[in-house]
């Protein structure tokens, strides 16, 4: 499944110091297959990150783990997704 990281900035400072790790922390997962896409939103107040994960544990896990939430850069916000296939019939 597919689930959908909200990542909030809500202390810039730290964020701009755990930065670095985060990205670093996103590539890893990303070339173990746990991460299919993340990014910032243009207005600079966060970004979003999509994990592959078997078990919403799993995917918990993976978020809480991530040095920006950890460091208590961001907060965040786990939901499943369930993207529609397309086109529809």
């Amino acid at each position: 499944m597919l689930y959908v990281a909200f990542l909030p900035i809500i202390d810039q400072e730290k964020n701009t110091e755990l930065r670095p790790s985060h990205l670093e922390y996103i590539n890893d997962l990303y070339k173990q297959g746990k991460v299919v896409m993340a990014g910032p939103f243009t207005d600079k107040k966060g970004g979003l990150v999509m994990y592959k994960a078997d078990t919403p544990e799993e995917a918990r896990q993976l978020a809480e783990a991530d040095p920006v939430v950890v460091g208590g850069a961001r907060t965040l916000e786990l939901r499943e997704w369930n993207p529609l296939e397309l086109p529809l019939k």
